[in-house]
């Protein structure tokens, strides 16, 4: 029996997404109608396909082995096939997939939103956090149409990849700390408490790769996999962390903190858009990443009076 191309399109987004509501949201349906188009496949291939576990959809061994297939079948539609028209952003309903980080979506989305939203009323976008491996694979596949910030341990031969603007680390320190005020000496960085932020494959691993290259041990109080936590546990304790500026710009008035520079020299980190090969002729795709290099190349959004919406924001702060 044949299988109908939207049923594809169906496992496809909910491979990309990881639920039926992520991949409704995707394609632009509903949710019944995705969990419908589901239970087809699972008739289909006689496999339920997908089980839930902590809050994801997990694949069972038969989708893991229909996945590669199914992803090289439809970005080749959608570079070969969908992509070979023009491109109309004022007319379009497209949902555009990017891969970033919670800072990254932090920093980013709220310029690129009312960027699109201005000049592309139908257009939607979807932000996902996928680990280097899968990322690859996903870009492969035309599941990602574009990914934005620091790769680290990724492929990047198959990926073409612009500079957007450099960022660099600084230390996090809550206003009125006991032992630490406007000045942070290597002796003071050593001895405090410390929030260490693990992100595998994005910009910290370079600062935590730096920390070990110059043989500094730290006490640390904290680890976690995220940033948007840890301005809120340094403003309330003497903990201390080092985060991006971005991150510190952001929080400092809202949460009266202070922005320090690092007692020892940590080169910047470049944050780029990459996009993989497939997708670079496509119309849609060439948008996208126009409307990103015209709002950020050179200019760091949350740096006050660069960024519309960060000014504003700020400013009112």
């Amino acid at each position: 029996m044949m299988l109908d191309l939207n049923l594809l399109r169906v496992l496809d987004a909910i491979f990309a997404e990881g639920s039926v509501s992520g991949a409704a949201r995707v394609l632009g349906l509903s949710q019944p109608g995705v969990s419908l188009a589901l239970r087809r496949l699972r008739d289909h291939f006689d496999d339920e396909l997908f089980f839930r576990q902590g809050g994801i959809m997990v694949p069972t061994v038969l989708a893991e082995q229909l996945r590669a297939p199914v992803q090289q079948m439809m970005g080749t539609l959608r570079a070969d096939i969908v992509s070979t028209g023009r491109f109309d952003p004022a007319q379009s309903e497209r949902c555009f997939v990017l891969n970033m980080s919670d800072l990254g979506g932090l920093s980013f989305l709220p310029d690129l939103v009312a960027s699109c939203a201005a000049v592309a009323p139908g257009v939607s976008l979807s932000s996902v956090d996928l680990g280097p491996d899968e990322l690859l694979r996903a870009l492969t596949a035309g599941t990602i149409d574009l990914a934005i910030g620091h790769l680290v341990d990724i492929d990047t031969t198959s990926l073409f990849e612009q500079t957007l603007f450099d960022h660099e680390f600084v230390c996090l320190v809550r206003d009125g700390h006991p032992a630490i005020t406007d000045h942070l000496t290597l002796a003071q960085y050593l001895e405090a408490d410390h929030i260490v932020v693990r992100q595998p494959g994005r910009s910290q691993e370079r600062f935590e790769n730096r920390i070990q290259e110059l043989g500094y041990q730290r006490r640390i109080r904290l680890q976690s996999s995220h940033f948007m936590s840890v301005p809120l546990l340094v403003a309330q304790s003497d903990m201390i962390a080092v985060v991006p500026r971005s991150v510190g710009t952001i929080y400092a008035k809202v949460l009266k903190l202070n922005i320090l520079p690092l007692p020892f020299h940590v080169a910047p980190v470049e944050l780029k858009q990459f996009w993989h090969r497939r997708g670079h002729a496509d119309p849609a795709i060439i948008w996208l990443r126009k409307q990103v290099a015209d709002l950020f190349r050179g200019r760091n959004p949350t740096e006050s009076g660069l960024s519309p919406f960060w000014s504003r924001f700020l400013g009112s702060a």
